[in-house]
């Protein structure tokens, strides 16, 4: 299958969900029984910037922070409210400033009818390239408004069951190990952990968690690993501890040199920030076995749901992870959770001020609400 063919069958096959579930928003005659039939009128969007506090201080190869700029954004239509949010960790390179920039010139009233996702979606992508947390932050609210409409959770539209979603990993950065083990102890109701290394004291950390655990860890090293040598016989440790994976080991420029990791590697290697949107994937799946899908850096559930499709198709393993965010976004992301292999959508549970209460989690596991939309309620 041709790539466009590819894009073109998942944009129609979440049209085809949509149409055969709900009529257009200004289609008000003729309706079926059973079928709702709405008033036209325009989408209104709304935001407002807003600051994530840590419960620790996060730490990992790039360096340490205690807080992230998030933007909350809202749609109106007809009574009906969808929730969306950008999240910008330093890496992104989007900020209050940019994104609050980049949504004052998204006209969204030009439109009425919700389910026009795709024409919607490629007017807000058309308007500057890059910005994709700014743009996930229409996408997700969009989605929630359009599954409010219809009454229905987005996994249900897409056809996903919710049984099949996977555990989520709890994230440990790098600390002392007294605030290790503090962690770690915090984690207790997670079957997984994931672990930031790549900092220069990696063994200590897996052996301070080791100390006190035998939960199954992922590592992430956020490119600090910059020999291949040096990262093959780290793998090879790594699986020793009952490591299930291993994210971003090396700079996502050294390319060759991850290639050569991964064929030689025990573990699964995942590109992380190797890997952005569709056009990254087709030149990763030759050097990596895996990549990490996250909303803030894709754009939304819209081209995240398309790339774990692609990436299935590919052979690729499949993880879905997250930034700091409120459970606004990790709601969205665990929608298309039963399509992949690892979760890390636990971004909601390192701070001390989410303002939604959506997705929760049991004996580890990711359990999505039978809400409509994205699932959340506005606390």
């Amino acid at each position: 299958m041709k790539k466009r063919d590819f894009i073109k069958y998942g944009g129609l096959l979440t049209g085809a969900m949509i149409s055969s579930t709900f009529t257009s928003c200004g289609n008000n005659s003729g309706g079926k029984t059973g079928v709702r039939s709405r008033k036209t009128s325009p989408i209104k969007l709304t935001y407002t910037p807003y600051t994530l506090q840590l419960k620790h201080v996060f730490t990992l190869a790039a360096g340490s922070r205690t807080t992230t700029p998030v933007v909350l954004t809202k749609l109106e239509c007809d009574g009906f409210v969808g929730y969306g949010e950008a999240s910008m960790p330093p890496y992104l390179g989007e900020s209050h400033e940019s994104v609050q920039k980049f949504l004052s010139r998204v006209n969204m009233e030009q439109f009425s009818d919700p389910f026009l996702i795709e024409d919607i979606l490629e007017y807000v992508d058309g308007i500057a390239p890059g910005n994709y947390a700014a743009k996930a932050s229409i996408d997700i609210a969009l989605h929630d408004l359009a599954g409010k409409i219809m009454g229905q959770p987005w996994y249900r539209i897409w056809g996903l069951n919710p049984e099949k979603t996977p555990c989520t990993s709890f994230t440990i950065g790098d600390d002392t190990a007294d605030v290790v083990r503090e962690k770690v102890a915090e984690a207790e109701p997670y079957k997984i952990l994931k672990v930031k290394l790549g900092v220069g004291n990696d063994k200590n950390i897996i052996e301070t968690i080791r100390s006190v655990s035998d939960k199954p860890i992922g590592v992430d090293v956020n490119q600090g690993w910059k020999d291949r040598n040096y990262a093959l016989e780290m793998a090879h440790w790594l699986k020793e501890q009952n490591v299930i994976y291993l994210e971003q080991p090396m700079p996502k420029t050294m390319t060759e040199e991850t290639g050569w990791l991964t064929q030689n590697s025990p573990l699964p290697v995942i590109a992380d920030e190797a890997f952005q949107t569709k056009d990254d994937l087709f030149r990763v799946k030759d050097f990596y076995d895996g990549i990490n899908i996250k909303l803030m850096k894709c754009g939304g559930m819209n081209a995240g749901y398309k790339l774990a499709l692609m990436a299935r198709a590919m052979g690729m393993k499949i993880m879905v992870g997250c930034m700091t965010e409120t459970s606004c976004a990790i709601s969205a992301a665990a929608q298309f959770s039963p399509l992949v292999d690892w979760a890390d959508l636990d971004g909601n549970l390192l701070i001390s001020n989410d303002i939604y209460d959506g997705v929760t989690v049991e004996d580890g596991r990711i359990i999505l609400k039978d809400r409509p939309g994205i699932g959340i309620i506005e606390l």
